[in-house]
């Protein structure tokens, strides 16, 4: 089993891998983790740490093909390989491709995995980390073509092989989910759907969708829309100007850190058009959608345009759709009729989803 995992500088991918390496091992697998760039340090001890990038091009390309015979080798002993890598770079020298076709074809690995974060994660990460100067929208941009890049790698090398976004998120149950798609692809793969910016003010309906994640990841291979959730950043940065602030203030991976005001609100576009596009990525590599939509009282049920779009696009991918209905008032036709079936507490989906 060979898995290429790749990812934005800023995401520390190596420690997660780790962590998903140790959760192998724990489970009976031997599983050898390749990190790309700490091979390369290795092999050219004359670089500074931190300064591979600000190389010369071809030495840089040299580098990394010299690194990657020697995976390949590895691989032809029928190795558990991880590979922590990167399907482009954007640096001083600008963007730039980070593989070569024909090694990664003599690679020829079962799964390809790009690993992304919240833009607020990003941020912190390349602060503390990296002394190149970055915009929100860098991290935007740069998070896109990364995802592009690994799609086009794996489709130029086998269509297939697996293909995944995977969220890196704050939560140690994607280290779960990650180990699920590489050594339990036979595990249904469910996205999980629930509303997320209207309610964000109401901690009892927070609470209750916190419970569904949690149930669902139980059983299955999950990609949850709320391991990466970046839309509240434009609504907080308009809530600080309307009251005449120029920075807003959050907290992100434990620290508290200061964002632009102009910034966060000029990336509003970029966040809701990636969201759009992502979550539909996460349903298509999915066997079935989970919509949890929470009762807010009076017979109200908090059902979304994104949640009612998602389970649109997911009855016409051909996906299972399993609603889960909480309120007394019967849902519309529109989702009964999408829907494989629908339950009306969580109690029952879980205990549907179990037996």
């Amino acid at each position: 089993m060979i898995a290429v995992v790749t990812g934005m500088v800023g995401i520390d991918k190596k420690q997660y891998l780790e962590e998903v390496v140790r959760l192998a091992n724990e489970r009976g697998k031997q599983v050898t983790l390749c990190n790309v760039g700490d091979m390369m340090y290795a092999e050219a001890p004359d670089i500074a740490a931190g300064r591979i990038l600000d190389i010369p091009l071809q030495r840089l390309r040299s580098l990394r093909r010299s690194i990657i015979k020697d995976i390949i080798a590895k691989a032809r002993n029928g190795e558990n390989i991880i590979i922590n890598t990167h399907a482009t770079f954007r640096w001083r020298h600008g963007l730039f491709r980070a593989f070569d076709f024909d090694q990664m074809r003599q690679l020829d690995a079962d799964y390809y995995i790009c690993m992304v974060d919240s833009v607020d994660a990003l941020h912190v990460r390349l602060l503390a980390e990296h002394p190149i100067n970055h915009t929100l929208k860098d991290l935007l941009v740069w998070r896109e073509e990364e995802t592009i890049a690994t799609e086009l790698m794996k489709e130029g090398v086998n269509e297939d092989a697996g293909y995944y976004i995977l969220a890196r998120g704050e939560d140690k149950t994607t280290i779960e989910s990650c180990y699920r798609m590489i050594f339990e692809p036979e595990r249904k793969k469910a996205y999980l759907s629930f509303p997320m910016t209207h309610v964000m003010d109401m901690p009892e309906v927070l609470e209750e969708i916190a419970d569904f994640r949690g149930k669902m990841k139980e059983s299955f291979t999950c990609f949850d829309p709320g391991d990466l959730e970046e839309a509240y950043l434009p609504y907080r940065a308009k809530r600080a100007a309307q009251s005449g602030q120029d920075f807003i203030e959050l907290h992100a991976l434990g620290r508290k850190v200061r964002l632009d005001l102009a910034e966060a609100i000029n990336v509003e576009k970029d966040i809701s058009s990636q969201t759009y596009t992502r979550d539909f990525a996460l349903i298509d590599q999915s066997n079935m959608i989970i919509s949890y939509i929470p009762h807010l009282g009076e017979g109200r049920a908090a059902i979304s345009s994104g949640v009612e779009r998602e389970l649109q696009h997911a009855h016409e991918a051909g996906k299972e759709v399993y609603v889960i209905w909480p309120s007394p008032k019967d849902p519309s036709v529109f989702v009964t009729q999408t829907a494989t079936k629908v339950f009306r507490s969580l109690d029952e989906a879980a205990g549907f989803f179990t037996d």
